[in-house]
């Protein structure tokens, strides 16, 4: 059985982390901490899980007594936090925040995502979740970049659910301006780019194309849907056949010969890519739910992962159609 710690166990990602733990048949919750419900049954925070578990909230967590962590703060703080703070030398370690997924010097973590780095997630113990439109963009362009095929420039819209922006309330994702509304933020510039760039590098050195992305906020709660184009010189079923072949290995990654919608992904951990030419251009559209394969499922797979479980185990996450 692994033991289970989880720090900063409030927000969005810790509630659907804690959600898929007790039902996980090789976790068990050691502790849940956080500083500003410390005391409180988790149940009075994530309501959905009234009746699921009487676990409280601690301030100060033991992890002399558990064999991973989970870091669940905002971007930040997980850093600052092993500043402060010494952990035993077996604890495994799953960020995820933004502070560890870029390649620096001295950054000891891996980029967790499974279907680009899974062999060196398994022999790894510190990961750095990928951020949740980082992998739902990632997957639309993976197999394109393993087989250098990426040759012109990319193009990327892609909608995101209110809940990509974290539980603490902000102009932007409260429920009267969010309603009925679409935006447009961070044109060009969002902070996941970096990663995406990286990734695809790593598996095509050369590429020096631009990466052109157009984040929008949503009026749905969760769910990330994507659409990405760009020059393709084959056919469609090339293009197919590549996709197939990559995630080919990869248990929750479905490519799909009908256009997906959201719903055939929220709640779960799949990711639904499909495709489609255009002339000279091949269109890919990737759907996820940005709560789930985009961080707190992801993290779930990383630790199966690690402990050398089945990757699967624990993740048997169903949609709801309707």
């Amino acid at each position: 059985m692994i033991n289970v710690g989880i720090i900063g166990g409030a927000g969005y990602t810790a509630g659907e982390l804690i959600r898929i733990l007790l039902n996980h048949p090789q976790a068990e919750i050691a502790f849940v901490q956080s500083s500003s419900n410390a005391g409180n049954l988790i149940s009075d925070v994530h309501t959905d899980l009234l009746g699921d578990t009487d676990i409280k909230f601690i301030l100060q967590p033991d992890f002399s007594k558990v064999d991973v962590v989970f870091f669940c703060m905002g971007h930040g703080k997980s850093k600052e936090f092993l500043h402060k703070h010494t952990l035993p030398e077996h604890l495994k370690i799953i960020d995820l925040s933004h502070d560890f997924r870029l390649k620096k010097e001295g950054n000891t973590f891996v980029y967790g995502l499974p279907e680009l780095n899974r062999e060196l997630i398994r022999q790894s113990t510190r990961i750095a979740n990928p951020g949740c439109f980082a992998t739902d963009i990632q997957l639309a362009i993976l197999p394109l970049a393993a087989a250098r095929l990426i040759k012109d420039e990319l193009h990327i819209h892609a909608i995101t659910g209110s809940t990509g922006g974290g539980q603490e309330p902000t102009p932007t994702s409260h429920f009267s301006w969010r309603n009925n509304n679409l935006s447009v933020y961070k044109a060009f510039e969002h902070q996941h780019l970096g990663e995406i760039k990286e990734s695809l590098q790593q598996l095509q050195p050369d590429l020096n194309h631009a990466i052109n992305f157009i984040p929008v906020r949503g009026n749905h709660t969760r769910g990330i849907f994507a659409s990405v184009y760009t020059k393709f010189d084959g056919s469609l079923e090339d293009a197919q056949k590549l996709y197939q072949d990559y995630y080919e290995s990869h248990p929750f990654v479905f490519v799909s010969k009908t256009n997906p919608d959201l719903k055939q992904v929220v709640n779960t951990n799949k990711a639904i890519v499909y495709l489609e030419k255009h002339g000279n251009k091949l269109m890919i559209v990737s759907v996820t739910d940005n709560l789930l394969k985009g961080a707190s499922g992801q993290a779930v797979q990383n630790m199966n992962l690690i402990f050398g479980l089945e990757e699967t185990m624990g993740l048997n996450l169903k949609a709801v159609a309707f």
